[in-house]
């Protein structure tokens, strides 16, 4: 008897609730339902801005601990300032430019200071800006690192600027313009690049290799009778800290892509994983074979050619392409650095090798291990993709840096090269105990 009175008095509860209204239909069910998921798709989607955002960090840690410590401070100052200004810029004209509405397939023609968006209106835009403002500054970073100890400050914020507002923005409109407003000429193509292999890090690697050449050697990186000559960088440690922070920060940046809280995302996390450890396995074996010790440098570049590399195809191909797409990666980021020194093209972190190179990898790697299935006509688009990337980028860019070089000067003076940029360029200096110790 106890036991029927709790079940009536629960069934009665429910009664009492509603108050008399109406008891919930399948419509109003299904509605709640699909609030949930919206909200969900917000949360998952600014979760994963947050943890792409962080990689600002990880790219900060890996270029101060691959260069020396008279430039740590610059270095800090680039990739603080390369944020602020890029935010601004994307703000102002690259998302437009980038997402806009276009009847061309070029670039988009509305948007502009995010006017998308209005009081009452519904505010995805906001959250879908979030998101891809933190890539544009991926992109922008990356020059950063090929262009360390030899660069103007007031130069890298003017790079910094075009970059977000004009150069990034219409590639990307190119291959990402339908995830709004847009329609790109090449994703109409169907052209595949789900997180960008090709739209932020082949563009940043093909920037940077404009940079470089534009800019030239450091000071003391060739002899005079054009052998390398090693300038290790002064703290490993950070920037091994650099690489697991952008390893952690690409769990955003490839399944955030999806921007949605679904189960697609579990294959991106498992692909990105196995690609980076793939990548980081085979670099080490690769210069241990090569210089006869496992190389720390190596190493850790492998695990960021890994992460690179599986970005473009992270969502359409299986655990064990990813492998092997992240094994590639690791053994094409030695060669490639070894290629650019051999060329005298000086790049203190590997920026061109991991980026550029890798970026290009994966993406053709997309057409080729295509778990749908690949075909001549997909491997061929794939490649009008990474070369439009490259023209673009490379183009836009040695254009770019040889205006500034022109104009306002892109490189510092040799003294300020030889005593640092810290104290040429900011008047700081990010080891002052460390310094008087050396005076002494």
């Amino acid at each position: 008897m106890k036991k029927l009175l709790i079940t009536v008095a629960l069934l009665l509860i429910p009664l009492m609730a509603w108050g008399g209204k109406e008891a919930p239909t399948v419509a109003s069910n299904a509605a709640a339902i699909k609030d949930v998921q919206t909200n969900a798709n917000y949360v998952w989607t600014l979760v994963a801005a947050a943890l792409v955002f962080f990689m600002q960090a990880g790219f900060a840690m890996v270029e101060t601990g691959f260069t020396r410590a008279k430039n740590a401070v610059n270095i800090m100052m680039k990739n603080l300032m390369d944020f602020v200004m890029g935010s601004l810029a994307y703000w102002m004209v690259g998302f437009a430019l980038m997402f806009g509405a276009t009847t061309t397939g070029w670039f988009g023609t509305t948007g502009f200071f995010l006017s998308d968006f209005a009081p009452g209106k519904d505010p995805w835009v906001l959250a879908f800006w979030m998101f891809q403002v933190v890539f544009a500054a991926t992109a922008a970073t990356i020059v950063s690192g090929a262009m360390a100890e030899r660069t103007k400050f007031s130069a890298y914020l003017v790079y910094s600027v075009v970059v977000s507002a004009f150069i990034y923005p219409i590639f990307g409109s190119w291959a990402w313009g339908g995830l709004f407003h847009g329609g790109g000429w090449l994703e109409k193509l169907g052209f595949i690049d789900f997180a960008g292999s090709t739209v932020v890090h082949s563009m940043g690697g093909w920037l940077s290799l404009a940079g470089a050449m534009v800019l030239g050697p450091r000071i003391g990186k060739y002899t005079p009778e054009g052998k390398v000559s090693a300038i290790p960088g002064h703290n490993i440690p950070l920037a091994a800290l650099g690489v697991f922070i952008l390893w952690l920060g690409w769990f955003g940046f490839n399944p955030g892509s999806t921007t949605a809280a679904n189960t697609d995302i579990a294959l991106i996390f498992v692909n990105t994983n196995l690609a980076a450890a793939a990548g980081g396995l085979l670099a080490m074996l690769t210069a241990w074979v090569m210089f006869g010790k496992p190389d720390v440098g190596m190493s850790l570049n492998g695990v960021l050619a890994g992460l690179v590399a599986i970005t473009s195809p992270c969502a359409t191909v299986t655990p064990l392409s990813a492998i092997i797409i992240g094994a590639v990666g690791g053994v094409l980021v030695v060669f490639a650095v070894l290629f650019f020194d051999r060329i005298k093209i000086d790049d203190p972190v590997g920026a061109i090798s991991v980026h550029g190179v890798n970026g290009a990898w994966g993406t053709l790697a997309a057409g080729i291990f295509n778990i749908g299935g690949t075909s001549a006509k997909l491997i061929g688009v794939q490649l009008l993709g990474i070369g439009a990337a490259f023209i673009w980028a490379f183009g836009t860019g040695f254009i770019l840096f040889k205006v500034i070089e022109k104009t306002m000067g892109l490189r510092v003076t040799p003294e300020e090269e030889m005593e640092g940029l810290d104290f040429g360029e900011h008047g700081a200096t990010a080891y002052p105990n460390f310094q008087i110790l050396i005076k002494r």
